[in-house]
């Protein structure tokens, strides 16, 4: 596994900076020229710069999102020990990726297009630029895989959908390896689209206290931008060429609302982390530690915290990544799985970022706070939940070192 993030992009500095306990999240300069915006917050990658041995002929399809994907996408898989390996070229290997949308800089081109009736800036590579599946398309093209490409554009569960239908396609035997994940640019559409909602936080003067998941002054999300890829393997194919595991995927659960585009559903919420315990054969109880979703929406952590508190009588140990990273969005699913599978192989997890004081609506768990927590998890849960409805959960089992 690898992410590209403002974490870092080794696991080690991963690790440093969520003890460090300090987040990512910047007021932009420059952004108070948009007008009718609100919030100007963002967790941007500051100094992420593209492989320099892509080639010309590689990038002609690839956006910005793309060129971050299969980048992470190569360091997973020297991670795996299966970077050039035969398998990846064959029909035994698929890829599932997902973003919100292609990168927001390849429709600039279309932009003119419509307003200034300039078609100029378009060419051929334009559409599969700013395509849903540019990440997952562009990932197959650049390690020549055979098998199956799933696009998992599902908002903020896209890179959790990636690792659940990639985990399902190797369960069913149609496929040795995944690659799986998601990844998210800088997208002033969806901050946009969060403000115009009132969910985006405004605290321009003092980033560092935002966002603040569960805590009574919350005042909503920042968003943030990464990728992160994870090689799903299955068992006997790994154990026979002597991979290093970091964990098993055992449970997988998704529901959808049915409901209400952008309101939260506790209910169905519960549903997919029951759907996620029953499918791994495992009660509450077995759960050591949940990765929780926690935007710093007043909603949207009301509604988780009723959600999990209704499956865990007795509190868990909980903590989110989003107040160290913002909101990735298409990669938080992956993202956040991979943080969680870290912190159960070192045995010691984050805290929550800026809770001070916990909002009444969202008692119930055992949020972790001040420097951490040292625990002995065998099952980890994380927990993610996306507008349109959809709701995730993925149990990760420790494997023996």
């Amino acid at each position: 596994m690898a992410a590209i993030s403002t974490l870092g992009e080794t696991q080690e500095k991963m690790m440093r900076t969520l003890r460090s306990c300090k987040n990512a999240t910047q007021c932009m300069v420059g952004w108070e020229a948009y007008q009718g915006l609100r919030s100007y917050l963002y967790s941007p990658l500051s100094n992420y710069a593209p492989p320099a041995d892509f080639t010309r002929k590689q990038l002609r399809t690839m956006s910005s999102l793309s060129v971050m994907a299969v980048d992470c996408t190569r360091r997973s898989l020297a991670d795996a020990g299966l970077l050039g390996d035969g398998v990846i070229g064959s029909s035994r290997t698929g890829v599932a990726y997902g973003s919100c949308i292609g990168s927001m800089s390849a429709f600039d081109p279309c932009v003119k297009l419509l307003k200034e009736k300039n078609a100029r800036e378009i060419t051929s590579s334009t559409y599969v630029k700013l395509m849903g599946h540019t990440a997952a398309v562009n990932i197959s093209l650049f390690f020549a895989t055979k098998g199956r490409i799933i696009n998992s554009s599902t908002a903020c569960t896209s890179g959790s959908v990636a690792i659940g239908t990639a985990y399902e396609a190797i369960g069913m035997g149609r496929q040795d390896v995944m690659l799986a994940g998601g990844a998210e640019r800088c997208n002033m559409l969806a901050l946009a689209v969060f403000d115009a909602l009132f969910a985006a936080s405004t605290r321009n003067e003092s980033p560092e206290s935002t966002p603040a998941p569960f805590d009574k002054d919350r005042d909503g999300l920042v968003l943030g931008e990464g990728a992160c890829t994870l090689v799903l393997e299955e068992l006997e194919h790994a154990k026979a060429r002597g991979a290093r595991i970091y964990a098993e995927v055992v449970g997988f659960g998704y529901t959808s609302d049915g409901t209400h585009i952008t309101s939260p559903n506790a209910e169905t919420m519960k549903g997919a982390m029951m759907e996620a315990l029953q499918m791994a054969g495992l009660s509450p109880e077995d759960i050591g530690y949940i990765n929780l979703h926690g935007t710093g929406t007043r909603t949207g952590d009301s509604a988780e915290a009723i959600a999990t508190r209704s499956v865990f009588e007795n509190a868990v140990p909980a903590s989110g990544v989003k107040g160290y990273t913002g909101h990735t969005l298409g990669a938080c699913g992956a993202l956040e799985s991979m943080v969680s599978i870290m912190m159960m192989r070192e045995g010691w997890y984050h805290p929550n970022l800026n809770l001070h004081e916990l909002d009444p609506e969202c008692v119930g768990l055992d949020y972790i706070t001040g420097p951490g927590r040292c625990l002995d998890a065998e099952y980890v849960m994380n927990n993610n939940y996306a507008f349109g409805g959809i709701n995730t959960s993925l149990i990760f089992r420790r494997w023996p070192s």
